[in-house]
């Protein structure tokens, strides 16, 4: 008798090994190796069933890789991802994890743990999603929580269904145009909401809270995708934050970065900080029975338990404080949130934006996110340009995923200039202010992005992009704002469901406004302040009930079927990262889908891209960017000077969270996955058989 162990225990190891050495060769070579990889994986797989005995010992779902075997998640053993470790702007070594059925990737090891957890007790995506987000919201706090918001894209396996749910946060009713600027239209006396640099801003003031979003998303969520009970899901949160858990290295530099600021708020201070005010350190145990009691709320009440009574009660109280506390206050703008801004708070069921590039349909988030267009806009540009070609190839490929060419920097930056352009200009809620021409149709259309693609010199930066033309368009101004305290997940069940959840409090440590356990969101500071520029009204200026643009873009990646339709499922991905995520889920794809590299590479390549500014950045904590003597004893970075860059080579903090099919699997209809973690965060990749 052999077991499924075995069989996909070996699969993997044949799957990965071979996939890696065709992965480097360059065409034709490497389509000749490709086909004839699946010829030998055929082969293969009827050896193994018939060479597989007895029960493999390697087998044991949820536990990450080591040397020696498997260890797991929190037991403090060797190898443990949980244990504490000083954060680095970069962790050599990630491998891709291999995995049978079913995985769970996200940016902390005991999260992904709680989700991969769910799915080994045959737990769905979306119940595996609510278990993920109440642990990052305790040992992440600086990134998501409760008292965010947060896109999800969902694919429905039996019916080959692509849902997206936002849960995004939205103004108070009582927000007009001018509630980032003054105290009301007509009073513009101080403390004025907008005072620049100082502890006294919008991002500081109640002004800057949006109502949370993400807890009556995932109850959505669950209600039609989930199949454990609601209740349980709660479970490994409300027992980490009851017993303790060692602070992170991310999570302690986030807190004794934002010291000064969590002092204002006696709450967040008295969890965050020692008695004497100091930053509590790596490696502190802590615990946050507030957050167990509101998690114990939620969990028996639904997600009414959040927006109506004692805890929808404690946002609204820190929402409408006037002075920031502490030793030294300082008065601040209250914001203007009732209590029925929060009962009144509905997640909405979206319609995704889904486009083809090359032999694949990609699935992102539409508006009020910008990321599924700007994602879009960028591969249909690049659709016009032969990225397999030599010149494009990244070189240096191994784990740590590769170095792309100056070629291919170039044209892919070019690219994400021009769709940021288009962004800045025309995306917002459309619930409020409608997209040009046709909607997603018109800025996605193959022959406005083939025109887009004709504006690219391949032999000069363009600097600055123009916004596209449509017609019969408002005359609108531009706005680019957004931080970056964000976190992401990728799931795949055994059933074949996949889900990718971008989830956030905006800035790292949000608001620094903290309530029963979790930190309040400075979401609405994504808004611009200023309602209009000498160009027009701008699309994403504030208002009532009015939800603020965002960058995030979860992702979903599937095969184009022999009639051009979408087929099945190929990859899963997205990223924290402000207005760079567009440009860090772009480079996975194309890393992915243009040069074939696995999960792990693909998440791990080089961070490369660009704004709509001269500015084109290339992840200087990388190990394969040399940033001594200014770059210049680099060839990209000297190539892209040459080209007219401005070159950036500061850090980039991603936080990819990729699952691959490994693409074998696709041939043999089998559901053998790959995962990677991005090595600038803590997160790991965990399944079913992880070795």
């Amino acid at each position: 008798m052999f077991t499924l162990g075995c069989i996909f225990v070996t699969l993997r190891r044949i799957l990965h090994d071979s996939f890696i050495q065709g992965s480097t060769m360059r065409n034709p070579i490497r389509g000749k190796f490709q086909r004839l990889q699946s010829v030998f994986f055929l082969s293969a797989t009827a050896l193994i069933l018939s060479a597989c005995g007895g029960d493999n010992a390697e087998l044991k779902a949820c536990l990450q890789g080591t040397s020696t075997g498997g260890v797991s998640v929190g037991s403090g053993l060797p190898g443990d991802p949980a244990i504490p470790e000083k954060s680095s702007g970069y962790k050599l070594g990630n491998k891709v994890v291999s995995s049978a059925t079913y995985m769970a990737v996200t940016a902390n090891p005991r999260a992904t743990q709680a989700g991969c957890e769910v799915l080994s007790a045959g737990g769905t995506a979306a119940d595996a999603a609510v278990a993920v987000q109440m642990v990052l919201g305790l040992v992440e706090p600086q990134s998501s929580g409760l008292g965010g918001g947060a896109f999800t894209l969902y694919y429905k396996a039996n019916t080959k269904q692509v849902l997206s749910y936002d849960g995004r946060e939205t103004a108070p009713a009582a927000a007009t145009e001018n509630y980032l600027r003054h105290i009301s239209d007509t009073n513009q006396t101080n403390p004025l909401p907008n005072l620049g640099a100082s502890f006294a801003s919008t991002r500081a003031s109640g002004r800057s809270i949006g109502t949370p979003g993400a807890v009556k998303m995932l109850e959505l969520i669950h209600q039609d995708h989930g199949q454990k009970a609601w209740d349980t899901l709660f479970d490994p949160a409300i027992q980490l934050a009851t017993n303790g858990f060692g602070i992170s290295g991310r999570m302690a530099d986030a807190i004794a970065g934002a010291k000064n600021d969590l002092l204002r708020d006696p709450d967040a201070a008295a969890y965050f900080l020692n008695a004497d005010s100091s930053p509590k350190a790596l490696g502190t145990i802590i615990k946050n029975p507030e957050y167990a009691q509101t998690l114990g709320s939620i969990a028996k009440g639904g997600a009414n338990a959040f927006y109506t009574g004692p805890i929808a009660q404690s946002i609204v109280n820190k929402i409408k404080v006037t002075s920031s506390g502490g030793a030294n206050p300082v008065a601040i703008t209250p914001g203007l949130t009732e209590l029925s801004d929060l009962a009144n708070y509905k997640a909405i069921k979206r319609e995704p934006v889904c486009t083809t590039y090359r032999n694949y349909w990609v699935c992102g988030m539409g508006p009020p996110s910008s990321g599924g267009i700007a994602v879009a806009q960028s591969l249909g540009i690049l659709e016009n340009f032969d990225l397999s070609a030599s010149q494009y190839m990244p070189t240096l490929v191994n784990s740590e995923g590769g170095k792309p060419s100056v070629a291919a920097v170039h044209v892919i930056s070019e690219s994400q200039r021009l769709a940021y352009a288009d962004r800045n200009k025309y995306v917002a809620d459309t619930d409020f202010v409608p997209l040009p021409g046709n909607g997603v149709s018109s800025m996605v259309a193959k022959d406005y992005l083939k025109a887009r693609a004709g504006l690219i010199s391949t032999t000069k930066s363009m600097g600055v992009a123009q916004a596209g033309v449509f017609p019969a368009a408002q005359a609108l101004g531009s706005s680019a704002t957004e931080g970056k305290g964000t976190t992401h997940m990728s799931i795949v069940d055994k059933y074949g469901n996949a889900l990718v959840m971008t989830t956030t409090v905006e800035s790292g440590m949000g608001s620094f406004h903290f309530t029963r356990g979790f930190i309040l969101n400075n979401q609405l500071t994504d808004f611009s302040f200023d309602p209009s520029d000498a160009s027009g009204l701008i699309a994403n200026r504030i208002g009532p009930l009015k939800r603020p643009r965002s960058s995030m873009a979860p992702t979903l990646v599937f095969a184009k079927a022999a009639d051009g339709s979408r087929g099945d499922f190929v990859m899963a991905t997205g990223s924290p990262g402000g207005a760079s995520i567009i440009q860090f889920v772009v480079k996975t794809l194309v890393s992915a889908l243009d040069w074939k590299l696995d999960a792990q590479q693909a998440t791990s390549m080089v961070n490369f891209g660009a704004a709509n500014s001269a500015t084109t950045g290339v992840g200087g904590e990388h190990p394969s960017i040399d940033v001594t003597n200014s770059g210049l004893n680099d060839p990209l970075l000297v190539g892209l000077r040459s080209l007219g860059h401005t070159v950036s080579y500061s850090a980039q903090s991603s936080g990819v969270s990729t699952i691959i099919r490994a693409p074998a699997a696709w041939n043999a209809g089998l559901p053998a996955l790959w995962g990677g973690a991005d090595p600038r965060r803590e997160g790991i990749a965990l399944g079913d058989s992880p070795f």
